[in-house]
């Protein structure tokens, strides 16, 4: 039996809080890791030339799968990120996993959080976080878990607004998986569009980032999440993405984010066209029988398969042959 949701989401209210028109795009964008304050301050401000362009991101302690890669420079950039944010009027959002990092974006005056995908995976973590922010307006933001799983997503948005949070975001950021892609997590949009329909009005963003893993496909995948109606973007920038201390893959430039942006192609979600109306309806009733005829021969499969089962029981043979 299908559960509801424990939680109302309306992202109107994050919307409305990040000055945004109806049918405008939330779009993040920002290093992967804040390397030095002047570093930080260079991408805020190529950034700011961009409208569309409303929050700036950077990763200020960085999970890492194996120790002695960068980790981020940790606390002290929080104070970069804050003046960078200042002096260009974007936001500023980070990453916490930790009840411990919460109380320093709030004490350092951070505008968003976000909940990394190895957070996610961990309703511990994320209930430290979530009784961390009680009692506070912040907004957070929260990546899909690191594997697969719907119901850690949705239990993780759940915390959040239960303990009061009322501006949520989910941002999907793929999955890791066995299966070789050409991407550096595979990106289950089939995930992202079930949240969706399990909670209809949350604002749902894509890091095509880590979906892509490599620059040159972001622009391709930043495009797909936005014909899949999402409502944003959450996009590595670096000045210099060759020179990232960490991710520098999948990094593009202010110039290349912003010329993406500029030739993104934003669909309609609806046609008014009564003749498009009614082919729409026509083809979707040539799926409906193509489904039926589909039915009824997997059905026949399945009555031929068991009378190969009782007959094999009743010859005395293994059900499995090699």
């Amino acid at each position: 039996m299908e559960q509801t949701p424990e939680a109302n989401i309306n992202s109107t209210v994050l919307k409305k809080w990040l000055s945004l028109n109806d049918g405008e795009l939330i779009i993040v964008g920002g290093p992967c890791s804040a390397e030095t304050e002047e570093q930080v301050l260079q991408t805020a401000k190529l950034l700011a030339t961009e409208i569309k362009v409303k929050i700036l991101r950077a990763g200020i302690w960085k999970p890492r799968t194996r120790p002695n890669s960068f980790e981020g420079v940790g606390e002290k950039a929080l104070e970069w990120l804050v003046k960078a944010g200042k002096a260009t009027s974007l936001k500023t959002a980070t990453e916490v996993a930790n009840a411990e990092h919460v109380e320093a974006c709030l004490k350092a005056g951070i505008d968003i959080l976000w909940i990394g995908a190895r957070s996610t995976v961990n309703p511990f973590t994320v209930q430290e976080i979530a009784d961390a922010v009680r009692g506070t307006d912040i907004p957070v933001f929260i990546k899909n878990p690191v594997n697969p799983d719907l119901q850690l997503w949705i239990g993780a948005i759940e915390r959040i607004a239960k303990a009061g949070i009322d501006k949520i975001a989910a941002v999907h950021r793929g999955f890791s998986w066995f299966d070789k892609t050409i991407y550096r997590n595979d990106p289950k949009w089939e995930f992202a569009i079930e949240l969706k329909r399990y909670f209809p009005e949350l604002a749902i963003l894509c890091d095509p980032s880590h979906i892509s893993g490599k620059r040159e496909l972001v622009q391709q995948v930043s495009q797909k999440a936005i014909d899949l109606s999402m409502d944003g973007l959450m996009v590595e920038v670096h000045p210099n993405p060759d020179a990232a201390l960490s991710d520098a893959s999948q990094q593009i430039t202010p110039a290349f984010f912003i010329d993406m942006l500029n030739n993104l192609v934003v669909r309609k979600t609806d046609c008014d066209d009564l003749e498009f109306t009614n082919q729409l309806l026509q083809l979707r009733k040539e799926i409906d029988g193509i489904d039926q005829e589909l039915i009824q021969k997997l059905a026949a499969r399945m009555q031929v398969i068991q009378k190969i089962g009782e007959y094999k029981f009743n010859n005395n043979v293994t059900v499995f042959q090699l």
